[in-house]
């Protein structure tokens, strides 16, 4: 596969179609910004060309020249199927135009506040890395076409534009996903053992934070507050603070518990079932 590409790339080779990238910035670009500004482009053709029906192969993007002036850089899209064969020169053309028009197609939406279907959160990685140097500048814009060259002329295929306050609105999008996900995010475990810092004889609200708190070691040595997700579970919980004899603090709890998240740090446990109630051994 790698001896393939690289025969495609020996000097004097116009490949069948070039993608041209354009940034016009009235202001530095930060290296990383400008890095992940290729980057993206790069993971995104790879995806566009996994996602076509008609081919199945490797593609690469490597950068043939950058122009003075604004940033101006010409790739060169290389798909080489699994066979080891080089796709044609028409499926070289179709791939290029179909991945700008996609690019298009995903840009436009999350600006308007739309989060593409099935967008992964790769997908929200990678677009976020697409926007980040032109939203930083209020000048500037990004632009990515793509041309072909027939009898020493460049003739445009598809082109695609956009500006800094569509590359905020992009990135707003994005962040009212993270927040969308990061919300809905929760870590469910099976019979783990429960164990009361605090516990409280009064009744919870089903699924409002009640004023116990637990340690569940197999999740965290951090104990942190409980609520319950059915009335059955609450019960029998309260049954062994109200009625039983022995010390709420040296009985475990094996239960069915969901983690719920805030940016990524455990804020509560979510009790779903008790399955059993046991004597924690004494301390040495």
């Amino acid at each position: 596969m790698e001896r393939v590409m690289a025969r495609e790339l020996e000097v004097g080779y116009v490949p069948p179609a070039v993608i041209t990238l354009t940034i016009n910035n009235s202001r530095p670009i930060e290296l990383g910004a400008f890095v992940r500004a290729f980057t993206s482009i790069a993971k995104e053709y790879q995806d566009s060309v996994d996602d076509s029906p008609d081919f199945e192969g490797v593609a690469e993007i490597y950068v043939k020249e950058v122009r003075s002036g604004s940033i101006i850089a010409d790739l060169w899209p290389v798909v080489a199927s699994t066979v080891p064969i080089i796709a044609g020169h028409a499926e070289q053309v179709f791939l290029a135009v179909e991945f700008v028009e996609k690019w298009k197609d995903r840009i436009t939406k999350l600006a308007a506040g739309i989060v593409p279907e099935n967008f992964s959160r790769s997908d929200l990685k990678t677009f976020s890395g697409a926007v980040e140097a032109i939203a930083r500048d209020p000048e500037a814009s990004s632009t990515l076409e793509v041309a072909t060259f027939e009898d020493g002329r460049r003739k445009i295929k598809a082109a695609f534009k956009f500006r800094a306050n569509e590359a905020k609105a992009v990135e707003r999008t994005i962040e009212g996903e993270y927040q969308r996900l990061e919300a809905e995010r929760d870590d469910t475990h099976l019979r783990v053992l429960m164990i009361f810092t605090r516990s409280d004889i009064g009744d919870a609200p089903k699924d409002k934070r009640s004023g116990e708190r637990v340690v569940i070691p197999q999740i965290s040595d951090k104990d942190l507050p409980i609520m319950y997700a059915s009335d059955l579970a609450e019960q029998r919980v309260k049954h062994e603070i109200r009625e039983a004899d022995d010390n709420i603090y040296k009985k475990g709890f094996s239960v069915d518990v969901s983690v719920l998240y805030r940016n990524s740090r455990p804020i509560v446990y979510r009790i779903l079932s008790v399955h059993e109630v046991v004597d924690l051994p004494d301390e040495e």
